[in-house]
């Protein structure tokens, strides 16, 4: 079996921080990090209806706020993402593992 892995990043509109609510909001988006998911047993022939089965569980865009998928693959059952194998090596265990999706 397999999983698939999908990476994410995050943008925040610094802009919004001086919004009134009236008008356009002003934009000026950075990057600040993102998050990587998993969903388990998947059916490799269905990797791209398995990606947009689950879109709409990860991404996120308003005025503020934006979460995109960049990436993703498919991978084995016990694969480790690069936050989770550092953690192990740093702390000797994964505190925060991977959000895993329903599909």
């Amino acid at each position: 079996m397999a999983k698939l892995l999908i990476t994410t990043q995050v943008y925040e509109n610094y802009g919004a921080h001086d919004w009134d609510g009236v008008g356009e909001c002003p934009s000026y988006w950075k990057a600040k990090g993102g998050s990587d998911y998993v969903v388990k047993n998947i059916n490799v022939n269905k990797v791209t209806e398995t990606l947009m089965g689950v879109r709409g569980q990860i991404e996120q865009d308003n005025y503020a706020f934006r979460e995109t998928i960049i990436d993703f693959s498919v991978v084995a059952d016990d694969a480790l993402t690069e936050f989770e194998q550092s953690q192990l090596n740093y702390e000797g265990k994964i505190r925060y593992g991977s959000k895993v999706l329903a599909w």
